[in-house]
């Protein structure tokens, strides 16, 4: 199996919009009612909190990659 680098940002973006479609989903079969409008609160923060831990993410990565160049100095 390939290796990959882990992506917390679209982990948190993925299970925002799953919890989102679980959610009209038990609306849809009718095991509880939710409002129209939770989707939009729950979204827009889940993909802010998520643009935010990718931001930061990103930046770890290259602040430990900073001291790697590869090329020798001397």
């Amino acid at each position: 199996m390939l290796r990959h680098e882990v992506q917390p940002g679209k982990l948190i973006a993925g299970s925002v919009l799953i919890l989102t479609g679980v959610l009209y989903a038990g609306d849809a079969g009718g095991a509880w009612e939710t409002p129209w409008f939770v989707a939009i609160p729950l979204v827009t923060g889940g993909l802010c909190l998520a643009g935010a831990v990718a931001l930061l993410t990103g930046r770890a990565r290259r602040r430990r990659q900073g001291g790697r160049t590869g090329a020798d100095p001397a």
